[in-house]
């Protein structure tokens, strides 16, 4: 029922009580020709009527604020459903592995919840000592991996993106953030913990990391592209090319070394 029939539906109700009402007030006048014991008797039902009226004008007042919330509630659900486009959007660019780890973390996560419960179950609970709160460290940021939308790749002109997919763009994505990401942690690792196989591209990725450009941001060179995804083949070049131009890397040269910077679009 739509909000003005139902106002107009309890209309006519109050209409009709105090149609009802007004009868029952002229009774009432009329069995005041009779003697005084009747009074109590129409006292009664007045005060039932002013009863009534009262609730019949709480419910018109509900009635009022429901009305009022209408255009808030449809605010939220088109909110909402704006919310559910996007995540729809994102959920169709995420490539399948990610959406396997992501399973497979929750699976892990119902386990450890399921065994602290069968732990709680068993009154271990008390066994445990009290740990000290292990202190928060600041970790470095993870190199930025934003996946390419349909609408994206279907921007791209046929010449440039050949018969490349959204799955291999985004797949090419993950290897390269790996890649800038073992860089990160070769930059970082203390000079004792490098090995002799490691220690010059460690020293050769610092140098690299100081310059005006590339401070600051993660990267990886030409050389560590070997895969599983994107490799130095011509999809590989396809792939680099329009990820270049969607604006998630750009590329320079230093030295001998082409390194290819990830960027936040």
């Amino acid at each position: 029922m739509e909000v003005k029939e139902a106002g107009a539906s309890l209309d006519a109700l109050i209409s009709s009580f105090n149609s009802r009402v007004a009868e029952l007030q002229q009774l009432v006048i009329a069995r005041n020709m009779y003697p005084a014991g009747s009074v109590s008797d129409f006292t009664a039902i007045d005060a039932s009527l002013k009863g009534m009226e009262l609730q019949v004008q709480n419910i018109k007042n509900r009635l009022r604020e429901e009305t009022r919330a209408i255009p808030k509630a449809k605010k939220l659900i088109e909110t909402a459903l704006q919310q559910q486009k996007k995540l729809e959007s994102i959920s169709a660019c995420v490539p399948s592995s990610v959406t396997d780890t992501i399973i497979k973390s929750n699976h892990d996560a119902i386990k450890c919840v399921q065994r602290d419960e069968y732990k709680h179950d068993l009154g271990l609970d008390s066994l445990k000592l009290e740990e000290p709160a292990p202190k928060e460290k600041k970790g470095r940021p993870s190199p930025p991996m934003w996946y390419v939308t349909a609408d994206e790749l279907n921007s791209v002109s046929s010449y440039m993106k050949q018969r490349l997919t959204l799955e291999k763009m985004n797949a090419a994505i993950e290897d390269m953030a790996s890649y800038a990401e073992v860089n990160a942690q070769l930059i970082a690792a203390p000079r004792r913990k490098l090995t002799e196989s490691n220690i010059d591209k460690a020293l050769e990725l610092r140098e690299i990391s100081t310059t005006d450009g590339v401070k600051g941001k993660h990267f990886f060179l030409e050389s560590d592209i070997k895969g599983p995804s994107l490799k130095l083949d011509n999809t590989g070049k396809a792939l680099l090319t329009v990820l270049r131009h969607l604006g998630r890397i750009s590329e320079t040269r230093i030295g001998h070394n082409r390194v290819i910077i990830l960027l936040r679009p």
